[in-house]
């Protein structure tokens, strides 16, 4: 009613201010004391009052104990998450959690005890409501947990990796790319091997020798998060070829065939390649399963074989080594000497230039020895008179290496042959006054001049051979006539046989005077 002026009462205690009135309902606002309310009006003209009919009770119920929200933290991005739940809990009361201003998950009814939420996964600010299920009072729990989640190291790749060779250095094993702050661990079938902290480039974590898949795990050095790396790197090792032994080798003399060069044994599928002084000699050989061998070799050093599997190029080096010796021929030095002689006579001389100690020279006639061999001196040979005709060489021979050689040119012995020795007739006894004895060649050669000597003294001059006898003339001086026969073109001569004898060195007659 406008003009009077109404007091809201709590157990007869005005509450706040009168409020006038309008004509119209009245509104007191929200009232949160328990207690019975009523109203009392007031004329404000007349000051009389009234109290309003009837009134109102407001009761409070009390809200659910506040317990502390309690979990939270932080984990790695990819994880399980962490837990969030309340010291303590009160049975008939509903706890729901919250994150922000979301529920999450169902509500939770209290046990008495401390609840878990189980594990979280969601960043943010959690929180929890409880709601009295008899009530429907809630109430803010105490306090909240937050979630942080920390991001995982950037992924690289993982490179390198391979197949290397048995007693090689290995293959190295890297990483595509890295971030500082970040520690990079290498493993190997699950074995952690060496660390390396991040660069901001690539890694290279250096030769690695042992079998296996190689991985890399990051983590970061203020977070702890860890996170594989991409991919895998293999590493393998491959066998090197079986060794075997090289043999062969040895001692030769020059300008001969050489000695041959070997192995003991050979593998399918592997090249042997052959080695002196360390470059390689002619063309690789492949192998058979058995002994190879590489022909006959030339040229003096020490041999060695490589083998090299065809498929992985892996190598291995053939047990031991062998040296091929080129032993030099005897120094050649000049064959001299020789000539023409007459049969019969004591010979010429065959000479060598020069000799070396330690050789042995041989004179050879036609291609056969003949006499000893003359040991070098170190100056030149005389092999003596030669009486034999033919063509006379040299061969010399090392004492140490049996390495022979044919010395330079050669010597010839020419023997002319003595003319023919023919019977000297006539002589005899004839009588003082007479015309004295004829002397008679029984036959001659062509080419052959006969001299009549008397003792060593000429008699008359030489007659030439007619191939027929030849007639002296008569002589009166006493004495012994001897005939010597001359090769014109030779120069070769000989006495004449006498009447009894056809091949001796001399001939004569005997002529005498009887008074």
């Amino acid at each position: 009613q406008v003009g009077v002026t109404y007091q809201l009462l709590n157990l007869g205690s005005p509450v706040g201010t009168p409020v006038a009135g309008t004509g119209g309902l009245l509104f007191f606002g929200l009232q949160t004391a328990a207690g019975f309310y009523t109203v009392t009006a007031t004329n404000t003209v007349t000051g009389c009052t009234n109290n309003m009919t009837s009134g109102v009770a407001i009761t409070t119920l009390p809200l659910p104990t506040a317990h502390n929200v309690n979990g939270g933290g932080v984990y790695c991005s990819g994880g399980t998450g962490v837990v969030i739940g309340l010291d303590g809990s009160d049975a008939g009361v509903n706890y729901q959690l919250y994150l922000g201003v979301t529920p999450v998950g169902t509500a939770v009814a209290g046990t008495g005890l401390a609840l878990n939420f189980g594990l979280q996964t969601a960043a943010g600010i959690y929180t929890v409501v409880a709601t009295d299920a008899t009530t429907t009072c809630t109430g803010n729990m105490a306090g909240s947990a937050t979630i942080t989640i920390n991001p995982l190291p950037t992924t690289f790749f993982v490179t390198g990796g391979g197949n290397y060779c048995a007693g090689g250095t290995g293959v190295s094993v890297g990483l595509s790319g890295s971030v500082t702050g970040v520690n990079y661990q290498l493993f190997v079938g699950g074995l952690a091997l060496g660390t390396m902290a991040g660069t901001g480039g690539t890694l290279d974590f250096g030769l690695q020798t042992g079998a296996g898949t190689y991985t890399v795990v990051a983590t970061d050095a203020v977070t702890g998060c860890a996170n594989n790396m991409i991919g895998s790197a293999t590493v393998a090792i491959d066998p090197t070829p079986a060794i075997h032994n090289v043999n062969g080798g040895g001692s030769y003399c020059a300008s001969g065939t050489g000695v041959h060069v070997g192995t003991d044994g050979s593998d399918l599928g592997i090249s042997y390649q052959l080695f002196i002084g360390g470059v390689a000699s002619g063309a690789p050989l492949t192998g058979t399963g058995g002994a190879l061998d590489f022909g006959l070799m030339t040229t003096g050093g020490v041999y060695t074989v490589v083998a090299t599997d065809i498929t992985t190029g892996c190598t291995s080096n053939m047990a031991g080594s062998v040296s091929v010796v080129v032993n030099p021929l005897p120094l050649v030095f000049n064959v001299a000497g020789g000539g023409t002689i007459c049969a019969g006579a004591p010979g010429v001389d065959v000479t060598l230039s020069g000799s070396e100690a330690g050789v042995d020279y041989q004179l050879m006639l036609g291609g056969t020895p003949t006499g000893s061999p003359m040991a070098g001196t170190g100056t030149s040979l005389n092999f003596g008179p030669q009486t034999t005709a033919g063509t006379y060489t040299v061969v010399a021979t090392n004492t140490s290496t049996g390495c022979t050689n044919n010395m330079a040119a050669s010597a010839a012995v020419l023997v002319n042959p003595l003319p023919v020795a023919y019977t000297v007739t006539g002589g005899g006894t004839y009588c003082l006054g007479t015309g004295g004895l004829d002397l008679v060649l029984s036959n001659s050669d062509i080419g052959v001049i006969y001299q009549l000597y008397f003792g060593v003294t000429t008699v008359g001059t030489p007659l030439s051979g007619t191939g027929l006898s030849l007639d002296f003339g008569f002589h009166t001086t006493t004495g012994t006539y001897t005939v010597i026969g001359t090769d014109a073109s030779t120069g070769c001569s000989a006495p004449i046989t006498d009447r009894k004898s056809t091949r001796l060195n001399s001939s004569h007659v005997a002529l005498s005077r009887m008074p």
